[in-house]
């Protein structure tokens, strides 16, 4: 497991000035071409790079908005969405034509983890990312963009709707495509009762509004000075059973919990 090729990702930023130790924020693999989509986080630049030929290395620029942090496929897998938290943007990344597709404004600090695809009822097909709004500041809501530019082109890469949360501070956003279910946790909220407790939609209806379930709770952990933040739901594959990871303090008993799907 040796490297291969070692290269830099020292150079400007989006805003013409040079930038000597920018992060690699997040790499993925193409789904339709060997390619990898490169985020550089500081210079706000997007790197497609065709890996059939290590030696003579081809490498795409795509300028995008900092700070470039994590992101997601769309259903289709042709178009990589991906967070520009500092500017407030999603990019989109068009990995079949190796261009920007669009640069999406959302309320502030937009943090999409992988993010969570599943059809809108109105809208058509729909990526969801939460906004990272931490403490009392910023945006309680979990932001939709639409993600079908062929046959719902009004909706393509805006954003359609905004479903309120339980309360600022979340991290990740979760659905299963044999679920109908969307949820969302709040683990950076500064309140027990929040950061204990996740939001969950249904799809199907989303005017309905949300329930509210507290996770924690569920645990039956004792009781301790630590707050018990829930955190980063994640589907088994079969999609009937999500999973909450249980943040205690350091020295304090910790849990995972396991919800059905169906019943909540």
């Amino acid at each position: 497991l040796e490297p291969l090729k070692i290269v830099s990702t020292r150079g400007n930023t989006i805003d013409g000035d040079y930038h000597p130790e920018p992060r690699v924020a997040s790499i993925v693999s193409s789904m339709i071409k060997p390619e990898w989509v490169v985020n550089v986080k500081e210079t706000g630049m997007i790197k497609l790079v065709d890996y059939t030929d290590i030696k003579n290395l081809k490498e795409t620029t795509i300028e995008s908005a900092k700070f470039l942090h994590d992101g997601g496929w769309d259903a289709s897998k042709r178009y990589f969405l991906v967070a520009a938290n500092a500017s407030d943007k999603v990019a989109v990344v068009d990995t079949k034509e190796g261009k920007l597709a669009a640069l999406v404004t959302t309320k502030a600090k937009p943090h999409p983890g992988r993010g969570a695809n599943f059809v809108h009822p109105k809208f058509g097909p729909v990526w969801a990312t939460r906004i990272w709004a931490t403490s009392h500041l910023g945006s309680d809501v979990i932001t939709l963009i639409g993600t079908d530019p062929d046959k719902h082109p009004e909706s393509a890469w805006k954003v359609v709707a905004e479903l309120k949360n339980h309360g600022a501070g979340s991290l990740f956003v979760k659905t299963h495509p044999k679920s109908k279910n969307l949820w969302a946790d709040a683990p950076l909220n500064p309140e027990q009762e929040v950061l204990e407790s996740v939001t969950v939609f249904d799809i199907n209806n989303l005017d309905k509004g949300p329930e509210v379930i507290n996770v924690a709770k569920m645990a039956g952990l004792p009781e301790t000075k630590a707050l018990k933040r829930v955190v980063h739901g994640e589907y088994n594959a079969a999609g009937d059973e999500i999973w909450f990871s249980i943040w205690a303090g350091k020295t304090d008993p910790s849990a995972i919990v396991v919800i059905d799907d169906k019943t909540r």
